[in-house]
This record gives structure tokens, sequence and C-alpha cells, in this order.
């Protein structure tokens, strides 16, 4: 069976005994995953000291006059914290610079989007990340292994919706999970 890509285009929940405090209660897009290792962005953690108009200020991106749309900054993983990436409906796409993950998804890691999301011309739905996470070969399927990490089907409301507090409730209750009844640890059957 080809596994490349096997677990791209769903999220990874963190279970409660995720050691590692950066992931804790996280939820995390998988935008690839193969023989060479996995890479995601964590959906649900903001970065609150920074706001996507200081950004823009900060990358010299006009704001147009009747202002930016609110568009969260979060900490997408511990991997590159000073590189940008874009998580985005597929109604946008960015000559040579944009990565389709499914029919709904894309990724986009260039200027470009942040100029279109700012001047109102970008994607429909959309989140800007600062870093990745990133697992070498066979790393991630270690953790899964472990339970240090449940899979599920990424939903819309849950990679671009506003209320980031929710999404990892939302996303077990996704796969039928009660997060009230994961035990914090761990063990197998």
């Amino acid at each position: 069976m080809d596994t490349s890509n096997f677990l791209a285009g769903k999220l990874l929940i963190a279970m409660p005994a995720m050691g590692d405090p950066r992931f804790e209660r996280s939820v995390v897009y998988l935008c690839a995953h193969g023989e060479d290792g996995a890479m995601g962005i964590i959906v649900n953690k903001p970065v609150t000291e920074l706001r996507f108009a200081d950004l823009l200020e900060q990358l010299g991106i006009p704001r147009p006059e009747k202002g930016v749309r609110d568009t969260r900054v979060h900490f997408g993983g511990p991997v590159e914290g000073g590189r940008g990436f874009v998580l985005h409906s597929s109604d946008y796409e960015s000559e040579g610079g944009t990565m389709r993950i499914d029919d709904e998804v894309s990724m986009t890691a260039t200027l470009d989007i942040l100029r279109k999301i700012a001047a109102g011309d970008g994607p429909k739905s959309s989140m800007l990340a600062l870093g990745y996470a990133g697992w070498g070969p066979g790393q991630l399927e270690q953790e899964i292994a472990q339970n240090a990490w449940l899979t599920g089907p990424a939903r819309s409301e849950i990679l671009f919706g506003r209320a980031n507090e929710h999404k990892w409730n939302a996303a077990l209750k996704a796969i039928g999970v009660d997060p009230q009844g994961l035990s914090s640890s761990a063990g197998h059957a």
C-alpha cells in the first residue's frame, strides 16, 4: 500500500498525556505525510502578542483604507517560527507558491497571499501560522502508536473557525470521542 501523504488532509488531536507542552491540547492539520516524515500546522493556538495588521506593517505590505479583515496569527509549530504559512480554502492559488493538500484546503507560504488578503482579494477562508510542526521518518507513526495523537477528519469550521478554545473539543467530538472521558495516562488495550 502506498502510504505517501497517507494522513495529509487529516487532523492530529493531542491526547491529554501529551508530554510536550508546545502541543498540549493542540489540533494539527497535516499538510504532508510520507516516508520522509510529516509536516503540519497547529490550528488552535493564536499568538496573542501579534496582530495581522502589525505583521503587514512589519512586512511593508500596504493596508487598504477600509481596513484589513481580522486574520488571527497562530503558533503553527516549533519549526521555523519566523516563517509564515497560510492554510486556506482552495479557491485561491498562487502561481508556483501554493501546495494543494486536498480538494478543499491548500497552503501558501509566499508574500503574495498576504498582499491579497490585505487587499480583500484572498481566499474565502484562511488562517495564518508562524512556524510549523515537523516529524522525521517514522516519528509521527511512533507517536500515534504511543497514544500521543488521535487522528480525525479536517472540517472547515475547525480549521478556519474563530473559536480556538473550542477546536480541541470539536475535533474530538467529530470522531465520536467525549473529551471528558479521556484519561491523561497512556495505555494499550
